[in-house]
C-alpha cells in the first residue's frame, strides 16, 4: 500500500498541526539508496519502540534548482512517485513533501524548527549526518538541531554508510554518468530503475534481425550514459531480458537525437502505447561506428551472447 502524500508550501498557513506525537525522518532522499534506508529503518526502530506514528518528510523540488545554477538538466534518480513508492516498501505511510522555494530557503534553522517540524509534532527526528536545513551560514546542520529543539523533541543522527566509500546520491549520479550501472547497484541495494512509454521508431532493428521497442523516457529521469546494457523490462506486470541500447544510432544517422531501444529476448508482441519499468544491470560497451550492417549485426551476436550470460548470472 503506498504512503499517503501531503504537499506543503512555506509558510504552513493552511496546514493543521498534527495533534499526535510523532518520529520524523526528513532529508531529500533521491535514490532511497542505502544511506537513505539505514535513516528510513532507524526512524522506524523508534517508532515502533515508542508506540508513534513514523512520517517522512521530504522535499522538491531538487535543491540544486533552488540554490545554484544547474550544469545539467533537472534529473532525479527517484521522481517522487518512485519515491513514495520505495519509501512505502520501507513501511512508510505518510510522506510530508515540501516546496522548496527562495522564502523558504533563506528561513534561519530556528524558524525552520518552529514554523516546519513543530507543526509535525515530533518526539525524535531523525536524519542523515549531512543532512541541512535553512540556512546553512547559520550552522542550520544535525549537530545543533538539539539546541533549536529547545528540548522539545530528541534528535537521532544517523553517521555514514563507509563500507564502499561513502554512499550519496551524487555518487550514483555519477556512476550511471559513466555507465557503472554496477556500482550504482551497489549503492541503491537494488538495480537503477527508469520508466518509460513505448512509441514507433524507425523499425531498423528489424530488418537487422534484432526488433527492439523504442522508449521515451521522462526527461525528468536520470538515464545511465550512453552505450549498450543487459537490461529487465517490465511490461504490463511481466518481467522479460534483453539488453538496451542509449544513443544516437551512429552507424546509420550521425546527428539524431538520443533513444533508449530494447531488443527483449525471446519477445514477438506489439506494446505500443504500454507504460514500462526497466532495470539497469550491466553496462556492455560504449556505442560504436560499424562500417557496415553486417559488422553491427555481428556485434549484436555478441553483445546478446554476453547479457544473457550476465542476466543468467543475476538470477542463479
Amino acid at each position: 500500500m503506498l504512503a499517503q502524500v501531503t504537499h506543503l508550501h512555506f509558510p504552513l498557513k493552511n496546514f493543521k498541526p498534527l495533534a499526535q506525537k510523532t518520529v520524523i525522518a526528513m532529508g531529500f532522499f533521491d535514490g532511497v539508496h542505502r544511506g537513505h534506508q539505514a535513516v528510513i529503518q532507524t526512524a522506524a526502530k523508534l517508532a515502533q519502540e515508542r508506540q508513534l506514528p513514523l512520517v517522512v518528510l521530504t522535499y522538491n523540488p531538487y535543491p540544486g534548482a533552488v540554490f545554484q545554477e544547474m550544469a545539467l538538466p533537472l534529473r532525479y534518480l527517484t521522481p517522487l512517485t518512485q519515491k513514495v513508492a520505495l519509501l512505502s516498501q520501507l513501511g512508510v505511510k505518510q510522506v510530508y513533501c515540501l516546496q522548496l522555494t527562495s522564502h523558504l530557503a533563506v528561513q534561519s534553522p530556528q524558524n525552520f524548527v518552529d514554523q516546519v517540524l513543530m507543526q509535525l509534532n515530533p518526539a525524535v527526528v531523525v536524519a542523515g549526518f549531512d543532512h541541512l536545513y535553512g540556512l546553512a551560514s547559520e550552522h542550520a546542520d544535525m549537530q545543533h538541531l538539539a539546541t533549536y529543539s529547545r528540548n522539545r523533541f530528541e534528535v537521532a543522527v544517523v553517521p555514514a554508510l563507509n563500507d564502499v566509500g561513502k554512499v550519496s546520491s551524487s555518487r550514483i549520479r555519477q556512476a550511471l554518468l559513466e555507465g557503472r550501472v554496477a556500482d550504482a547497484a551497489a549503492d541503491l541495494g537494488r538495480y537503477h530503475q527508469t520508466s518509460g512509454l513505448v512509441v514507433h521508431g524507425d523499425a531498423r532493428g528489424r530488418t537487422l534481425g534484432y526488433p527492439t521497442v523504442n522508449i521515451a523516457t521522462p526527461e525528468a529521469e536520470w538515464l545511465p550514459t550512453i552505450g549498450v546494457y543487459a537490461v529487465k523490462i517490465q511490461i504490463n506486470e511481466q518481467w522479460y531480458q534483453g539488453m538496451a541500447s542509449i544513443g544516437r544510432n551512429i552507424t546509420f544517422e550521425a546527428e539524431r537525437p538520443i533513444t533508449v531501444e530494447i531488443n527483449i529476448f525471446d519477445f514477438n508482441d506489439q506494446v505500443y502505447g504500454e507504460l514500462v519499468q526497466i532495470e539497469w544491470i550491466a553496462y556492455l560497451r560504449g556505442e560504436e561506428k560499424f562500417v557496415s550492417a553486417d559488422a553491427l549485426i555481428k556485434q549484436l551476436h555478441q553483445d546478446k551472447a554476453q547479457a544473457q550470460a550476465l542476466l543468467k548470472a543475476v538470477n542463479d
